[in-house]
């Protein structure tokens, strides 16, 4: 019997981290197995399916606003569907489950961050038969790595390794709705990673909240350093990594950058703040001191490495010396990217309850200090590259030019080249070319392919 999706349209909305962004390829692959075809806009869509992240308060008012404009927009003409069917999951979902449909009760389908696998049923369940389906689990039985999955580029993908999270960073809502951590087995991601080499992907990037605290649930102890071996077994072209908590970031792990040649020279490592007192206010179970320390062994074992991290300004109770702190610790690193945030709070976490009377001016102002400081050190980091050849993984044309290939460098810098005549960007996609670099701006470098 053919499924009620058979010749529907979807689109997905993804926010949020890489795991999001995988478990939206997972939705693709189940949703076209069921007859459906993706498309770019709402208009066109039988079904939209937003998978949502909660980390910050933005997240939750734009979640709300692109739901509720779909109330009144027409279902397209010639769809077998009597209504569009809105889905949400996610972190939103799994955190306020039955809630969203009191708010939204034109949404149709709400699923969690655990049971991924659900989506075809409810969605099923709510075309032949309407209503609001429901179902949010507590907790992972699986990894769902069985999952039929479309990639967005078929020479990258990404490879969970753990799911959830231990460390309940005070400031964090991702322990409460992605669960405590559980790491899959070694056996069965290297048999991916094998099974993804041989599909011809050149770039695999293992997954996690906590990458480095992989196995301790399995095997009583971490064994980051064991997955990163077997991955580079496959002989997989590139392999990285996200995301690396600095108290869990091993020795072993460190000088695999000097020795795993398949390891790319590229760390994205958290600080959020640089601040002794903030970071034990954040739970952070490290030092300053000790991300230094980090920072410099790192670097030791592979010269010349990227780094780059989060920060999080005017985090509850940060005064002018704890920003200065930070301030000072960005400038001595010297990050090749960093990603910064002003403090959300977020309903449930411990932060959310303390007090903090510091204006909004106060911290935009100095989130605007911080931004320019991280683009000072980015455009000097870049430098580094003038003059050299970097072998570019080509991921398709610029959007600004089409004349323009880019890719990424193995330090995970975006970096452009003109096409050679004749050739397009979509015959080079997922193929390693040279380019020597002639010119480097804070976020991207230029130049033109080598010989």
């Amino acid at each position: 019997m053919n499924s009620p999706l058979n010749n529907t349209t979807f689109c997905l909305h993804t926010f949020g981290c890489q795991m999001n962004k995988h478990d939206s390829e997972r939705v693709e692959g189940m949703l076209e197995a069921l007859g459906s075809l993706p498309v770019q806009s709402v208009e066109e869509a039988d079904i939209v399916v937003f998978l949502t992240c909660c980390v910050r308060e933005a997240a939750d008012t734009r979640l709300y606003g692109q739901v509720s404009s779909l109330k009144n927009l027409p279902l397209r003409d010639g769809s077998p569907l009597r209504q569009r069917i809105v889905a949400v999951g996610g972190c939103i979902g799994q955190r306020d489950g039955e809630k969203l449909v009191q708010q939204m009760p034109h949404l149709n389908v709400v699923f969690g961050t655990h049971n991924l696998a659900s989506l075809p049923g409810l969605l099923e369940v709510a075309a032949s038969q309407g209503g609001h389906q429901v179902e949010v689990l507590e907790a992972s039985e699986n990894f769902n790595d069985q999952l039929p999955s479309v990639r967005e580029q078929a020479w990258a993908a990404w490879l969970p390794i753990t799911i959830g999270c231990n460390n309940f960073c005070t400031y964090c809502i991702v322990p409460y709705v992605r669960g405590r951590e559980k790491s899959r087995p070694l056996e069965d991601i290297q048999a991916e990673a094998q099974e993804l080499v041989g599909q011809g992907v050149k770039e695999i990037t293992l997954l996690g909240q906590n990458v480095n605290s992989y196995g301790r649930d399995l095997y009583g102890r971490p064994r980051f350093v064991d997955v990163l071996d077997a991955v580079g077994e496959t002989g997989i072209e590139r392999i990285r990594f996200a995301t690396s908590h600095p108290k869990d970031l091993t020795d072993e792990v460190i000088e695999r950058f000097a020795t795993l040649e398949n390891l790319m020279p590229y760390l994205h490592l958290p600080a959020q703040s640089g601040s002794n007192r903030i970071l034990k206010a954040m739970n952070r179970r490290y030092t300053r001191e000790h991300y230094l320390d980090l920072v410099r062994k790192v670097r030791e074992a592979c010269p010349g490495i990227a780094l780059s991290t989060d920060i999080i300004v005017g985090f509850p109770g940060e005064t002018e010396e704890d920003f200065l702190d930070t301030l000072a610790l960005v400038r001595e690193v010297g990050y090749n990217q960093a990603f910064t945030f002003i403090y959300s709070r977020r309903e449930g976490t411990p932060a959310a309850a303390m007090e903090d009377d510091t204006p909004r001016e106060v911290i935009q102002e100095r989130f605007d200090r911080l931004v320019e400081a991280v683009q000072e050190g980015a455009y000097a980091a870049n430098q580094a590259f003038l003059g050299t050849v970097q072998p570019v993984l080509v991921e398709g044309s610029s959007k600004r030019d089409e004349r323009l290939l880019v890719g990424k460098s193995p330090h995970n810098v975006t970096v452009h080249a003109p096409l050679p005549e004749g050739v397009s960007a979509e015959q080079l996609a997922g193929s390693t070319v040279n380019v020597r670099i002639d010119e480097a701006r804070t976020w991207y470098l230029s130049g033109k392919l080598a010989e």
